[in-house]
């Protein structure tokens, strides 16, 4: 597979690549409108809401893996299809594109975040949408492999925590039932993975930020709603430390239980 994270340099000399926008806002901001106004050209427009997740749910969080069917039509429809290879970019680091291109990766479909997104773009943005060629992309059953529960996430041995450190730690809750952690997860903001302009730290840099882990085998990987997760996951790939798990509810599905919370810090950085 190509590696989780490419350049623009490789983007621009692999022609055949389909260029995937994700941009996505939990203020209410649209990405659609945001892509509209401009984006890398030849770039197709992949919702989060309706092709990277299944409508929200008390039982499931707030952004729910898609159905199988769901996801695989939703990329059909952007001209994704078995054989093709995407890069994914959004406009923060990568840390709603990640989801897109982490459910590729555990098909085994080669995929990769564009380092620096769409602020690292060297050239003139576009506003005409491509017309995505008829293609096929065949629905397949998420690996139950990549995949953690709320009960194994609730006794995991490494979860880690990809929200804000004020959020992890309780200080404030601005969408979920609750607010606090998962006890005994580890707090790993998903910035932490990127340099100050957005791009991914050096694969040395990342190891050291990762140090506690040997294999990334043993992660379980969570956030507010299963997004931010997949970036870290994505990071620990990148620095060449294996894959992880996501536990897609998150701290949106756990937080809706009675189960305990935790507040203040624990082991992370």
């Amino acid at each position: 597979m190509i590696a989780p994270v490419v350049s623009q340099e490789w983007l621009v000399s692999h022609p055949d690549v389909v260029v995937a926008d994700v941009r996505a806002y939990l203020d209410g901001r649209s990405g659609a409108d945001a892509y509209r106004a401009g984006h890398i050209p030849g770039a197709v427009f992949v919702s989060l809401d309706v092709v990277l997740a299944d409508p929200p749910s008390k039982e499931r969080g707030r952004h729910p893996l898609p159905n199988p069917a769901r996801f695989a039509s939703g990329l059909a429809a952007c001209g994704i299809g078995d054989d093709t290879t995407v890069v994914a970019y959004d406009d923060a680091g990568g840390a709603m594109a990640a989801r897109l291109v982490w459910l590729l990766r555990i098909l085994g479909h080669d995929a990769a975040l564009l380092d620096g997104g769409i602020q690292a773009w060297r050239g003139a943005l576009k506003t005409e949408s491509p017309m995505p060629a008829s293609t096929q992309f065949t629905p397949r059953p998420w690996p139950a492999e990549a995949l953690a529960d709320i009960d194994e996430a609730a006794t995991g041995v490494f979860v880690i925590d990809a929200r804000a450190a004020e959020r992890y730690r309780g200080e404030t809750e601005p969408l979920d039932p609750r607010a606090g952690h998962i006890p005994g997860a580890r707090n790993f903001p998903y910035l932490g993975n990127l340099t100050d302009d957005l791009r991914f730290r050096s694969r040395e840099e990342l190891r050291g930020r990762f140090a506690d882990i040997a294999d990334a085998g043993s992660v379980i990987s969570t956030c507010g709603s299963g997004i931010t997760a997949c970036h870290n996951l994505i990071a620990l790939e990148y620095a060449g430390l294996g894959r992880g798990r996501l536990f897609p509810g998150s701290w949106s599905q756990y937080s809706a239980t009675e189960r305990p919370a935790a507040v203040g810090d624990e082991q992370g950085s």
